[in-house]
């Protein structure tokens, strides 16, 4: 082959290699995430407008700290995003996480809101409250112990009690009245129940509509998701059936649980996932952020979107959610020791 012949294979390698280098710079966060991919993409696409860097996010609602788990330090994931605290916690015990001291992160996150050694950091909150009636239930205050008392007995509905959301309750119900107490208001609750628990949160705020059930358990942000629902109205009319009320006690205040985020052990690209991290973490994206999901800024400064706010101010537990999370197991096998979803 002559000389000259060359150039142009050598020009090409040249480019290519170049491009590979400048996509490397660039870099790539990879997401694994629990959260549904149209509640936090647009969040992504802003941080890849204002950094270069890219995003690429796999979405499961079960399974990925397992996933996380058998890849081991061959992960390709970056940052782990989860809708509960449950499955933050559990991706930290098993040792898939790793520390992040990040002042710009640790100064917007109240520390009850992240683990102690800072693996974990929620980013919105949302309460376990009661909907009630609008024309069936005159009372505007309600505990969860209440709802043990046979006066609402064939009233309730919920959604099975080994959702997350549930065993999320049931472990802060732990952590604050004992497991017995817990054991018993558990028995109690079942015995309300006018259907055997099923379907989601927003199937319990149709149930309420259709008469079915008075008092029902659900998180506050899908009052918001069914309020502005345009592709499926009649789910307004769910909406409009419901009030919210926060349930409050002496021994417990409505139990809250977060969206989060943990940096992976393995983090291939560590430097700018935390970058992302610092986005997600920061005023701009808290505000974005918890309005687009109907949910509470985590930064207790941030104030809530106006259809949040008119809910009424959501009581902040200051308990640790990583001690509530220990009690997870206790919390599942109580749901099979009551027969609850039976």
């Amino acid at each position: 082959m002559k000389k000259n012949s060359l150039a142009p294979l050598l020009l090409a390698a040249a480019v290519a290699a170049l491009c590979v280098s400048s996509a490397k710079a660039a870099g790539v966060v990879n997401i694994y995430s629990y959260r549904q991919p149209e509640l936090i993409q647009p969040l992504l696409d802003l941080f890849t407008k204002k950094t270069g860097i890219a995003t690429r996010m796999i979405y499961a609602d079960k399974g990925l700290v397992e996933r996380l788990g058998q890849e081991g330090p061959l992960s390709p994931a970056d940052l782990l995003l989860t809708a509960d605290v449950g499955r933050l916690a559990d991706a930290t015990s098993k040792g898939l996480g790793q520390p992040v001291i990040d002042a710009s992160i640790t100064s917007k996150i109240p520390p009850n809101l992240r683990s102690p050694d800072n693996q974990w950091f929620g980013l919105t909150l949302r309460g376990r409250v009661v909907y009630a009636s609008q024309t069936r239930v005159a009372q505007n205050a309600i505990s969860y112990e209440d709802l043990a008392d046979p006066k609402w007995k064939g009233k309730i509905c919920t959604r099975p009690g080994d959702h997350p959301y549930n065993l999320g309750l049931i472990a802060s119900m732990i952590g604050a009245r004992g497991r017995d107490a817990t054991k018993a208001w558990l028995t109690g609750l079942k015995a309300n129940l006018a259907i055997k628990p099923s379907g989601t949160d927003r199937s319990q705020a149709q149930s309420i509509f259709a008469g079915e059930c008075d008092l029902a358990l659900g998180n506050t942000y899908y009052v918001g998701l069914m309020a502005t629902n345009d592709k499926e109205p009649e789910q307004k009319d769910w909406a409009k059936a419901i009030k919210i009320i926060f349930p409050n006690s002496p021994q417990m205040s409505t139990n809250v649980n977060i969206s989060g985020m943990l940096l992976t052990k393995a983090a291939p690209d560590k430097d700018n996932a935390i970058q992302l991290m610092e986005f997600l973490a920061s005023d701009e994206a808290q505000v974005a952020y918890a309005a687009l999901n109907f949910e509470y800024p985590a930064n207790p400064a941030v104030p809530p979107a106006p259809i949040v706010a008119s809910w009424g101010t959501l009581p902040r537990d200051h308990i640790n959610l990583g001690d509530i999370a220990k009690y997870q197991k206790d919390a599942a096998d109580l749901v099979d020791e009551t027969g609850f979803n039976n």
